[in-house]
């Protein structure tokens, strides 16, 4: 935890759900993320990129990367993590990746859950 180093992205990312048929391999490039669910395709796309392609999404996020190496084996860490943010209001979506963990964070708080992170270290 001491070697968290949490960065901001500067854009705005959304969280949209389309049918798989939908998902183009256009859109995949594109996406920061995706997961499949049963009720559709869960794609991370730039804001601006949702919004010209008139996609539905609730809410803007800002990605917060935690430069440490984590394992995906490592216990409590990404806990730790988003009880912290809870602690002051903040909703935390967290993506385990395999280098690092990303925090996606309500656009407007991202100051002060770049804040608490580091107060984690």
């Amino acid at each position: 935890m001491r070697d968290l180093s949490p960065t901001a992205s500067d854009e705005d990312f959304v969280f949209v759900s389309l049918p798989d048929e939908q998902v183009t391999s256009s859109l995949l490039r594109q996406s920061k993320g995706m997961h499949r669910e049963r009720e559709g395709v869960t794609l991370i796309l730039d804001a601006l990129l949702a919004r010209e392609l008139g996609l539905s999404f609730e809410g803007t996020f800002r990605c917060i990367t935690c430069e440490v190496h984590s394992s995906l084996d490592a216990v409590g860490m990404t806990a730790a993590m988003s009880t912290a943010l809870a602690k002051v209001g903040i909703s935390a979506n967290v993506v385990a990746a395999y280098y690092h963990d990303h925090i996606f964070v309500p656009s407007a708080q991202v100051e002060t859950a770049l804040n608490v992170l580091v107060a984690l270290s």
